[in-house]
């Protein structure tokens, strides 16, 4: 195969599984295997063909920028589409056992399209393109959540929707005036034609509004618990891991590639892009540590965590070798954060299907009746707090050491509180996973194995990307835009 095939093939294989999906239960359920488990040959085979390489183009049908529409996949969108890999064959060993042919009907062909779009987003260098992606990846994320046919879900469906609609809304004027401005929708092309006029500066702030409101940051979250949440268990783990980080990386395309932030000139914005994610850090935490639902409890650490990924943008205005330890760090928590979000969802959902509720004092016991969910729920919380030698300790150790280096004392700050409160509400359900109450002696139902396994199999990967981060972080390469 050719080198430049890879991103095109990344897109064909669940679009194909999905065809295949419109069979029914049985035929989708065989094609989501056989993707899970070609997916990630196909995204490990393109992060070695970047290693020796370099970043990949490939034309569809041979016609190229500004013609045609270009795949391109470099450093970044290399990890995105390894992380997704990694976090959908997980997800798809759990959803075999979860769903069956009458409660998940549906699921295989929506999760299929999810995926398409997903890696759709990542290796799109067409902003045109980047917004079919986005309005796929909506439509199957709403769709997601809806499949859980209950009163709660349907009104989070409906509200993720028309959020979903209105950054979509947002993000297509964007690209109607970033077009009339300069006659290309190529990212690559926009990147070496932008200038910082007032057209572009109104493309870039209602671009950056709707995929703000897609992500959920602070103080836009308000849609996101309820919708994570109330969706099937195999639904929360990808739409916390994986589908709100496609927006955010949407941001980054805009920010760092086309119009190159980090060169200066650009420090009020960022500023105001940082406080937003310290307050998403600090009132998602605070939130979360007042529920009493585990899913509820999961879905508002997603917020906060993703405060995280914002801090990333002032950081990256600094001088010097700081911002792109800045920028490692914030990239490394996308990663991280993915499969230890995912893993923490899907033990939940273990451990709900073993008690037959959701609240916090029904898994009182559940750590000795399935110690298989609560490790890997365990692990899982463990790379959110940032303990060593997670992932999540490399990223937030990057990102900490970056803010001390450069001087700014308040995103460390952030950092650190960020990191206690997350312990403060990982350690509250483990408080609760082991103490005896008159509950913990009633029976369990029964777990599927698989069902275990997946999540624990996630919580590893977010356990073994604190001891592997040294390739990852090089594969990046220097910061987009960087002077």
């Amino acid at each position: 195969m050719e080198s430049s095939a890879w991103a095109a093939w990344s897109v064909a294989l669940p679009l194909a599984a999905a065809a295949v999906a419109i069979g029914g239960w049985r035929a989708g359920r065989v094609a989501a295997y056989l993707t899970a488990i070609i997916a990630p040959v196909l995204a490990f085979g393109t992060l070695r063909a970047v290693q020796e390489a370099g970043p990949l183009r490939h034309p569809l049908g041979g016609w190229g920028a500004p013609l045609g529409i270009e795949l391109h996949v470099d450093g970044l969108s290399a990890l995105m589409l390894a992380a997704t890999a990694v976090v959908g064959a997980a997800t798809t060993l759990y959803a075999g056992a979860y769903f069956n042919r009458t409660t998940g009907r549906w699921f295989w062909l929506v999760w299929l399209l999810l995926w398409t779009s997903l890696n759709g987003v990542f290796v799109s260098d067409d902003v045109f393109n980047l917004y079919v992606m986005l309005e796929l990846l909506g439509l199957s994320a709403v769709a997601l959540v809806a499949l859980a046919a209950t009163r709660d879900a349907t009104v989070a469906a409906m509200r993720y929707f028309l959020v979903s609609m209105a950054g979509s809304l947002l993000f297509l004027l964007g690209i109607a005036l970033l077009y009339a401005r300069y006659g290309t929708l190529s990212l690559t092309l926009l990147g070496l034609v932008a200038e910082p006029d007032a057209a572009s500066l109104l493309a870039l702030s209602v671009m950056t509004l709707g995929m703000m409101a897609k992500t959920a940051i602070f103080p836009l979250h308000a849609w996101l618990p309820p919708a994570h949440a109330s969706a099937p268990t195999p639904a929360s783990a990808v739409l916390s891991g994986l589908v709100v980080k496609a927006s955010f990386y949407v941001l980054l395309r805009l920010w760092l590639q086309v119009f190159g932030v980090s060169g200066g000139g650009f420090e009020a914005a960022l500023l105001v892009l940082g406080a937003l994610g310290a307050g998403a850090v600090l009132w998602g935490s605070v939130l979360a540590l007042r529920q009493r639902t585990i899913k509820l409890l999961i879905a508002y650490s997603t917020v906060a965590q993703l405060g995280y990924l914002f801090i990333l943008f002032p950081l990256i205005a600094v001088a010097g070798p700081w911002a792109e330890t800045a920028w490692q760090g914030g990239v490394y928590q996308v990663v991280s954060h993915a499969c230890a979000k995912a893993s923490m969802f899907l033990a939940a959902g273990s451990m709900v299907k073993a008690v037959g509720a959701d609240r916090l004092p029904a898994l009182a016991g559940i750590g000795h009746r399935l110690p298989i969910s609560f490790t890997a729920f365990g692990i899982g919380g463990l790379s959110l707090v940032g303990m060593p030698p997670s992932g999540g300790f490399i990223a937030k150790w990057l990102l900490l050491s970056a803010a001390l280096g450069s001087g700014n004392w308040i995103w460390a700050l952030v950092l650190v509180l960020g990191s206690l409160l997350a312990a403060g509400y990982v350690f509250l359900v483990l408080r609760h996973a082991f103490e005896w109450s008159p509950e913990a002696t009633r029976p369990t139902h029964p777990v599927p194995r698989r069902m275990e396994a997946a999540a624990l199999l996630l919580a590893l990967v977010a356990l073994g990307l604190g001891f592997v981060a040294a390739p990852p972080l090089d594969l990046l390469g220097p910061l987009p835009g960087a002077p």
